[in-house]
């Protein structure tokens, strides 16, 4: 990860701004987390070549008209005269404006020498021609539309260079809207390649930590929970005011408003019981010098340096670390300490422990957050485990074996207890603690868990829960027992849960989802 400088510490320059975000930065810099830059250029090039080799048939028809009339030396009234059409109707006909009928098509065919198939299939004679048809079609796309400039006129007093020109401009920008509006395929690419970047670096990202730290130490905040009083002095350091308001967009969970230097909030009873980790984690975008994000990847990085970054200010690293290394030093580690000496939830515990439990304890984990149908919604792992994954290597939206920790803490009694146990995996024996997280979305579970090898720092170790995984096979838990199967086989018949946002495509927009419209709307309705 690569920190920029925070913005109330850069300094004007006097060169020009245009074209660049509010922060100072140019919408087109790299993510704060590097990517590989190759994620979805395949599918973007498809769709570009298929909005190049998709031209409207009607306007190609036209433009095979024009060039077979010309070529013969006619003019429209020439045409017309051997057609019995009239020059208006086949200048609509020759403009793409007009589909003819299949009788006047045989009767401009014969009049021009050329059979009816050859009217509808020649490729265009030229170059020229070529670039007109795409052209045309290009104005008359949705897309087109939607930027709202004026179309052009496309006629021979048009140079063919600025017909050049225009297509590729058009290209371009398919280039550029193709990579902001991720595909699901290119989202989950895209998160596959940041977790691969996570776990090369054990999770740990040092100029994130030392931001943070800088932060805690300007605010002058040495230990214990971060207050939302300590979260208005971070704020105010930065040039910031926090507002709580009852009517934020629904599409946004905060809004920084860069011109007055405030950050918009939901109020508690809007949802959020705690509303710290958004301040700290809008704040970490303007620390970390975020901008525009140029694609879907840029955006999915941005997003995991600020949850870190806000992670970091709640657990800060020094005192954490400490804590720590004491418990490993008694063999006494638990998710739970972290969780109540700062006053955090489970999730950011447990978050937080992978992110220092490598590289300061020597220790290798993997976490995961999953729902109660054991559909992952998050997982991180540098200690070997297999999670399942499709051929992008995208693990969200996978199953999670039924006999995992993760899913066997649902079959417990008493689910506000932690929950241990030992599990024989086909890459090793894994020791997990997982608990229950109810959220309005439902059950889910957060787990935490190491190699056979490091479970003794652990509280917890002496479970005796123990169960055996052989996923992927599927004879493990994704087929029914054979008896089982056999005893209802042709008897039943379930009727899925078929849910829509599986077929969509990834929500538009540079930030994906987000009403922009709705959110200025929200910022004009604010005082001055």
């Amino acid at each position: 990860m690569t920190l920029r400088a925070p913005v109330a510490a850069q300094r004007t320059t006097g060169r020009s701004t245009a074209g660049r975000t509010p922060q100072g930065r140019s919408s087109a810099s790299p993510a704060s987390v590097g990517l590989p830059a190759s994620t979805g250029r395949a599918t973007r090039a498809r769709a570009v070549s298929g909005a190049q080799n998709a031209p409207s048939d009607s306007v190609a028809l036209g433009r095979r008209v024009r060039h077979l009339r010309r070529a013969a030396g006619l003019t429209l009234d020439d045409l017309a005269e051997r057609t019995g059409m009239s020059p208006s109707a086949l200048s609509l006909i020759e403009n793409g404006r007009r589909e003819p009928k299949i009788s006047a098509l045989t009767t401009i065919a014969q009049a021009l020498g050329v059979t009816v198939a050859h009217l509808l299939t020649a490729p265009p004679p030229n170059r020229r021609a070529t670039l007109e048809v795409e052209l045309e079609h290009i104005q008359r796309t949705e897309s087109f539309a939607a930027l709202g400039i004026p179309a052009i006129r496309i006629g021979p007093r048009l140079p063919t260079e600025a017909l050049e020109a225009l297509v590729g401009l058009h290209h371009a920008l398919a280039d550029v809207h193709a990579e902001r509006v991720a595909t699901p395929e290119h989202a989950r690419r895209a998160n596959a390649e940041l977790r691969e970047t996570m776990r090369a670096r054990d999770n740990y990202f040092g100029d994130i930590e030392r931001a943070a730290a800088d932060l805690l130490r300007a605010t002058g905040h040495d230990a214990g929970p971060i207050t939302r009083s300590v979260v208005d002095r971070m704020a105010a350091h930065l040039g910031f005011t926090l507002a709580h308001r009852a009517d934020l967009p629904s599409s946004a969970r905060s809004v920084t408003d860069l011109k007055h230097r405030r950050i918009y909030l939901p109020q508690p009873e809007a949802g959020q019981h705690d509303s710290r980790a958004l301040a700290l984690q809008a704040l970490g975008s303007v620390v970390l010098g975020h901008g525009t994000p140029a694609d879907y990847a840029e955006f999915l990085a941005q997003r995991v340096a600020i949850n870190y970054f806000a992670a970091a200010l709640l657990i800060p690293e020094h005192s954490a670390v400490a804590m720590l290394r004491d418990a490993k030093a008694r063999k006494d580690i638990a998710i739970e300490d972290l969780r109540d000496a700062y006053a955090v939830s489970y999730e950011t515990a447990a978050h937080r422990f992978t992110n220092l439990a490598t590289h300061h304890l020597g220790i290798p984990v993997h976490f995961m957050r999953i729902s109660a149908a054991g559909i992952v919604y998050k997982a991180y792992a540098n200690d070997g485990v297999r999670f399942p994954a499709d051929a992008t290597g995208a693990i969200e939206g996978g199953r999670v074996c039924r006999y995992w920790t993760a899913r066997q803490v649902f079959e417990q009694p008493d689910l506000s207890a932690a929950y241990q146990q030992y599990t024989d995996t086909t890459t090793g024996t894994y020791w997990c603690t997982s608990a229950v997280d109810p959220t309005p979305d439902g059950l889910f579970s957060v787990s935490v868990g190491v190699r056979y090898a490091d479970v003794k720092w652990m509280r917890g170790r002496d479970t005796t829960q123990r169960s055996v995984s052989r996923c992927p096979d599927p004879s493990c838990c994704a087929s029914p027992p054979r008896e089982l199967a056999e005893r209802w086989a042709g008897l039943a018949w379930p009727s899925a849960r078929a849910h829509s946002h599986l077929l969509a495509a990834m929500p538009p927009g540079v930030f994906p989802g987000v009403d922009l419209t709705e959110v200025l709307r929200f910022l004009e309705r604010q005082p001055e």
